[in-house]
């Protein structure tokens, strides 16, 4: 194995044996020999990976892919059928939930009993059982029983032992999707500081963290490895063999927002004639409409255009930040359609949406019904946002139905790019449009330069 390489696994197998009656172990145990008295699940078959030292990999699949399977012989809890695994370094696996706490134990004790098994000598866990308790946060109850926690207690208290215990591997199999949002952003922020120096095994059903966290991607399907490659493209290809192939468990919502707020007057940024002087001028280049980009739905419908214009002027071809914009998308029906809706979604280019909306809120209690042949555009008026630099696709779709129960008539992923080629934005997503930027000093407005003062 090479120096640079942490996890090496070769021709990965593991069959569980599934006897159809009780009475069949025993006669597999006297007379195996001369008969079979079971059949063999295949959980993992003939699967292969290597990871360098730091490096991130994320793990997807369905439900029954062999994910979890996969992992455990990682950490050496389950034994492989054939193949060999090797790990070099300390391992802190966060698995099935509470596995590892005896559930009479208390959490305190327990802490201790994980700690020590993870290696770590009785000296430095009793140095650091303070910042393991404070970093759990479950108040009293890290002297009861943890067979009395919660689904998130359990969570808190296992992350808690794995953030300090000096891993050198960190394996994660969907610890995060229980525990409150401020639980799982002081997870994220200890994530990202392990990623700089350890290595990173991270298993989610949610696209968007794998897409975010995770170098590259394994795509496991019925125990075998279906794809590997950089995040974004595995988990779009993920995301589109769900929807090809009847997967409703991340159905997509175009937008997914149920309830709309009044809307706002437009916003005037204070800042806007500064940073159009400047070299910070949030400057937008657009590309065409891709015709042939990659689709997937029944086609009762066809998206034919696509077009992002000023509201202003009506320019194509550039757009500012900040200024309010129009997004038209123009289908043509194939046949009769009842209920369409139309949306889109804005991604960066690592696959985050940052931003996208629909038709359907507006519509719902209208019946808006469409002959074959007929023409069908929905336009989206909005402000745009500021950006930060970076290429960016938006992916369009019609559908018909509702939001919680609808078909794909035709969804274009990276349907339009476009770039931005400067901005004032360094963190976050996005930056909105300010109404007002102000500072206050005893009571007073602190003045500003003049807007038109250069950066």
């Amino acid at each position: 194995m090479s120096s640079e390489n942490v996890i090496r696994a070769l021709g990965l197998s593991k069959a569980y044996l599934i006897y159809a009656q009780p009475r069949d172990r025993l006669k597999q145990m006297l007379f195996g020999r001369f008969k079979t008295y079971f059949k063999p699940y295949w959980a993992l078959r003939d699967v292969s990976l290597e990871i360098a030292r730091g490096e991130t990999v994320g793990v997807i699949g369905r439900n029954g892919s062999g994910k979890s399977t996969f992992l455990q012989m990682i950490c050496g809890t389950v034994l492989p059928t054939a193949g060999s695994v090797v790990s070099v370094g300390r391992v802190a696996a966060l698995l099935e939930l509470g596995s590892g706490f005896n559930p009479e134990f208390t959490g305190r004790e327990n802490v201790l009993l994980s700690a020590t098994i993870l290696g770590l000598e009785r000296r430095v866990i009793n140095d650091r059982l303070d910042d393991i308790i404070a970093f759990a946060g479950v108040g009293d109850f890290i002297d009861q029983p943890v067979k009395l926690y919660s689904s998130g207690m359990y969570a808190r208290l296992a992350f808690a032992v794995a953030a300090h215990v000096d891993a050198d591997i960190l394996i994660l199999d969907e610890i995060l999707a229980v525990g409150d949002a401020a639980f799982v952003q002081k997870c994220m922020r200890f994530i990202h500081r392990f990623k700089q120096n350890g290595t990173l095994l991270f298993v989610s059903h949610d696209a968007q963290s794998v897409t975010t966290l995770c170098d590259r991607v394994v795509w496991l399907d019925r125990g075998s490895v279906r794809m590997e490659g950089p995040a974004k493209d595995v988990c779009a290809e993920y995301a589109r063999a769900l929807q090809l192939e009847g997967d409703d468990s991340d159905s997509l919502r175009f937008g997914g927002r149920r309830q709309r707020p009044p809307m706002p007057r437009r916003v005037h940024d204070p800042r806007a004639d500064l940073l159009r002087a400047s070299n910070l001028r949030n400057d937008i280049e657009l590309f065409d409409f891709n015709p042939n980009a990659a689709w997937l739905g029944q086609r009762g419908a066809s998206i034919i255009s696509v077009t992002l214009t000023s509201a202003a002027t009506g320019n194509v071809n550039c757009l500012e930040g900040g200024e309010e914009v129009e997004l038209e998308i123009e289908a043509e029906l194939n046949k009769d359609l009842q209920h369409p809706i139309i949306g889109f979604h804005v991604l960066n280019k690592l696959g985050q949406m940052v931003f996208g909306d629909n038709t359907y809120l507006v519509y719902r209690t209208s019946e808006v019904s469409m002959a074959a042949g007929s023409r069908l555009s929905g336009r989206f008026r909005f402000q745009m946002p500021y950006l930060p630099t970076g290429d960016y696709a938006v992916s369009v779709a019609i559908a018909t139905g509702t939001q919680e129960d609808y078909v794909p008539q035709h969804w274009v992923d990276d349907a339009l790019f476009f770039r931005v080629n400067s901005s004032h934005v360094s963190r976050g997503l996005c930056g909105i449009p300010m109404m007002d930027v102000t500072l206050v000093k005893d009571g007073a407005r602190v003045p500003a330069q003049s807007p038109l003062s250069p950066l």
